[in-house]
């Protein structure tokens, strides 16, 4: 790789640290080509990306950006996983180390915060973006269908007494 080129990845990394809600750094030492495609297929279902590096030229992309403390995890074969949802990332991390023993998720950074295991693992347990906009449209959407159901329930109990009033008058 000459000069021009990694210039061009300190770059990239560069903007990938900057625009990512959350980025995960992870050692995948021992996958195989299919298991790193499934990662990728994960990821890019969720939103989010991965990218293998090398550690130099992204601890060179971190100087001066909000997550450069994270620059201590980058030791060894790491790989990684980002997104724009602060949450995508963690979860799809998360997700494939429980099916990978080999892929060893070392923190990462949300922001200006840096994650270490635990706090991926925290991470990839909240709601992602969509979840929570599906939650305040049910939260909208509840008193509505109260409001719904109030008002209907006043006729359909009257129109019952009716109907059993008539009932009785006949019977008699």
């Amino acid at each position: 790789m000459d000069r021009a080129q990694k210039e061009k990845v300190v770059e990239e990394l560069g903007q990938i640290f900057e625009s990512s809600g959350v980025v995960v750094v992870a050692h995948y030492t021992g996958l195989t080509v299919a298991e790193m495609q499934d990662l990728r297929a994960r990821a890019r279902d969720a939103g989010g990306s991965v990218r293998v590096a090398k550690n130099r030229l992204a601890k060179i992309a971190l100087e001066g950006k909000p997550c450069e403390n994270m620059s201590d995890l980058l030791t060894g074969m790491t790989v990684l996983t980002y997104s724009e949802d602060p949450v995508s990332a963690a979860k799809v991390a998360e997700g494939f180390a429980k099916d990978n023993k080999k892929f060893e998720i070392l923190g990462g950074a949300m922001g200006e915060n840096a994650l270490d295991r635990a706090g991926v693992e925290a991470v990839s347990k909240m709601p992602s973006r969509d979840e929570l906009i599906a939650q305040i449209a049910s939260c909208i959407g509840a008193p509505a269908s109260n409001i719904a159901g109030a008002i209907g329930a006043p006729a359909s109990n009257i129109a019952s007494i009716l109907s059993t009033i008539e009932e009785k008058a006949e019977a008699a």
